[in-house]
Order: C-alpha cells, then structure tokens, then sequence
C-alpha cells in the first residue's frame, strides 16, 4: 500500500499536528512550504525546525509571488486586524488570502503526482476558522473530486476500478483546545511553531491579531499555561 503523502507545512500550530498525525500513522510524509510573499515569513524558518523535530521524509518550500495580486492583509500594504472579538465573529476578514489553500494544495497535488504519493495532509479546521471559505469541508471534498478527475494518476486509478487521491484532514472537526491536546500527545514542540500574522522583526508574536488570539485561547482550554 502507498504510504507516501505531501503535508502542507506553514509553520504553525495546525500544519505541525497534520505532519506529525501523518508521521506517527505510519506514513512516508514529505512537507511543502511556501514562501508567497507573506509578511509573516518568520514562518517558513519555524516549518524547517517542525520538519526535522516532527521525522518528515523531506522538506521543500516552494517560491510564488501572491503579492501580484494582493487584497489581503498578508500580502499587501494593508494593516492586520488586531483585537477583534475571534470568538463570535464569523466574518472573511481582510487576513483571508485569495484562494490561497487552492493554490497551495494545486501545488501539493502536482508535487503528489511527481513523488508517486497518495496522501495529501492539510490543516484545514472548520471550528476555529476566522471565517476563511477554503477550510470548510465542502471545499477539502471538492478539491479531492478534483485531484482524482485532472490528473493522469487519478485517471489511471479510476480506469482500474479505484481512487488515486486521499486529502487528509485529521483537524477539521477539532477545537483549538483539541489541536493543543493532540500536539502533547503526539511529541509536537510547539515553542518551533508560530500562528502570528504580524510577528516583530525578530519573529516574536503580537499577540492580538485572530492567530495570536485563537492560538492563546486554545492553550488556556486546554489547561496549559500560556506560552511565553
């Protein structure tokens, strides 16, 4: 059975959890990164660190220039909401990237195909969100539909009776409370992680834009101390 899989690895909290879930379940997990032009870059240095903590098989960060189009706070000169009240606002807010995890599981997708894998994991959550579209379980199926109807692996699978692509979302349904819990269980350190969309030079966390605060939150359910 093909145990090879691509993990989508921002950096942070969730993506860490989807590699290790992955790692300890017995697969060959190769991490992708990317380098989009994103003004929390402090991020990619924190997936190089989870990806050699976590056991992943490889480790590649790939280069697109999502600031061409902007219309995000991420991505353009445009100020990362601070201070806003996560926990019963269920607006896109302006952190939202245009088809951002579209972009990014097309590129795990084709890198699937290249690496004979099977398995793409991603860390899409549909309870602690921010409101993003492209973490609700209706867009992970539909791009697996996708993934198995425009590919030659998925073609070929389908020719002989089966289904090439699997997308893994082990975090969909858990709280962040749960994805800290199940950081513990699996080994994850997550002091290598970071959620910040607006980190200082030196990567320390704002502690006030919607990451910042869900993450926080999630500690304190949890029962853990705050991170220092």
């Amino acid at each position: 059975m093909n145990r090879r899989a691509v993990v989508l690895l921002s950096g942070g909290m969730d993506s860490a959890v989807v590699l290790a879930h992955l790692v300890r379940g017995g697969h060959e997990a190769h991490a992708l990164s990317f380098d989009y032009g994103q003004r929390h870059r402090h991020e990619l240095a924190c997936a190089a660190r989870v990806a050699r903590q976590v056991g992943a098989a490889s480790h590649r960060v790939a280069s697109i220039d999502l600031r061409a189009f902007g219309a995000s706070a991420l991505t353009a000169d445009i100020a990362v909401p601070k201070d806003r009240d996560v926990a019963h606002s269920h607006d896109i807010p302006v952190t939202y990237v245009p088809a951002r995890n579209t972009v990014f599981l097309s590129h795990a997708l084709a890198m699937a195909e290249a690496i004979e894998a099977c398995h793409i994991g991603i860390g899409v959550n549909a309870v602690d969100y921010s409101g993003y579209p492209d973490c609700r379980p209706a867009f992970v199926e539909a791009f697996e539909r996708l993934a198995n109807l425009a590919t030659r692996a998925g073609v070929e699978a389908t020719e002989r009776g089966g289904r090439w692509m699997t997308v893994h979302t082990p975090l969909l349904d858990l709280s962040k409370a749960q994805i800290v819990r199940r950081a513990v269980e699996l080994g994850v350190d997550l002091s290598l992680t970071s959620s910040c969309y607006d980190p200082s030079p030196e990567g320390r966390a704002c502690g006030r834009c919607d990451a910042c605060q869900l993450r926080a939150r999630g500690f304190a359910d949890a029962g853990l101390p705050p991170e220092a």
